[in-house]
């Protein structure tokens, strides 16, 4: 609602229309409706009679909020429809406003089934972002930060530290790409016969199909292991690469740490764009690293000889 109404001012002012003058104080009564509602949580007293009168009194506040909203969003409809006729009117600035005010019907919609109806919302039909609509919503697990907005973002790193392949996942788990990620990789790098996997990857199908392109594949599987899981998880092999497996985490953070926590491009394209360009960036890091260790043993051995 706020882009809906900073949208019509703009489009009012340059095609002189009337109407959205005190644009800037509807956003501010919006927001104090909307911090409001941010701010009220549930009962837990005992008596029942409370517990209602506060559900009671958070729906009076929801409702208050998207009256407002709905309100708001008929004046926006009106200067759509004026501004299609007009000839001023950018059409990118328009169709911005479209967009804008789809996205404000789908939630008010969405508030009204969830909290007055008390509907659980399908996941399919959030979304996260009104300006990167491919955001996701990835559950972590991990303590402290168990949730993140984003994309998840699969890597293959060699045994030196290079980056040879990633791929950027939309709607998809890791369990789903782990062959594609191995195929690629032989694609470009003949002599890649071995990886090491989180368990993440694992599924019996991966594990099957894995084994027949891979002279070793390093898997651990979720839950509880047969006789023949642990024969294979417990043997000499596996347990030396799944130990070597972590050294990967240092091209995660090197990655998040030089700027991949937080891409800077819009649309999908250009999130892709920025991960590539993120890896390449690591590669040359890590090449410039290796070459200056060189440099410095030659010139210790240059010393030692001097000497």
């Amino acid at each position: 609602m706020r882009k809906v109404l900073a949208t019509c001012a703009l489009l009012c002012t340059l095609c002189s229309f009337i109407g959205w003058r005190q644009s800037d104080f509807n956003i501010k009564k919006l927001k104090k409706l909307y911090r409001v509602i941010q701010k009220l949580r549930n009962s837990t007293s005992k008596d029942e009679n409370k517990r209602l009168a506060k559900a009671e009194s958070i729906r009076d506040s929801y409702q208050d909020y998207l009256n407002l909203s709905e309100e708001y969003l008929k004046r926006a409809k009106k200067t759509y429809d004026q501004c299609l006729c007009s000839f001023k009117a950018p059409q990118a600035l328009v169709e911005q406003l479209e967009s804008y005010m789809k996205h404000a019907e789908r939630q008010i919609d969405q508030i009204r089934r969830r909290v007055l109806e008390g509907e659980k919302i399908p996941h399919d039909e959030k979304i996260f972002s009104i300006f990167e609509p491919y955001t996701e919503w990835i559950s972590k697990g991990k303590a402290g930060v168990p949730v993140e907005l984003g994309l998840r973002v699969c890597v293959v790193e060699d045994k030196h530290g290079f980056i040879l392949h990633h791929k950027v996942m939309e709607n998809e788990t890791d369990d789903k790409v782990a062959i594609e990620m191995v195929k690629g990789t032989i694609e470009r790098f003949k002599n890649f016969k071995m990886c090491s996997f989180d368990k993440g990857f694992h599924s019996p199908d991966n594990q099957r199909d894995l084994e027949e392109i891979l002279l070793t594949v390093v898997m651990p599987k979720k839950g509880r292991l047969s006789a023949e899981d642990k024969l294979r998880e417990y043997s000499d092999e596996f347990i030396q690469a799944k130990r070597k497996h972590s050294a990967v985490e240092s091209a995660i953070n090197a990655l998040q740490v030089h700027g991949l926590n937080k891409c800077l491009d819009h649309g999908i394209d250009g999130f892709k764009r920025y991960v590539a360009v993120a890896v390449v960036a690591r590669n040359i890091h890590k090449l410039g690293s290796i070459i200056l260790k060189q440099e410095r043993n030659r010139e210790r051995l240059g010393i030692r000889k001097a000497a």
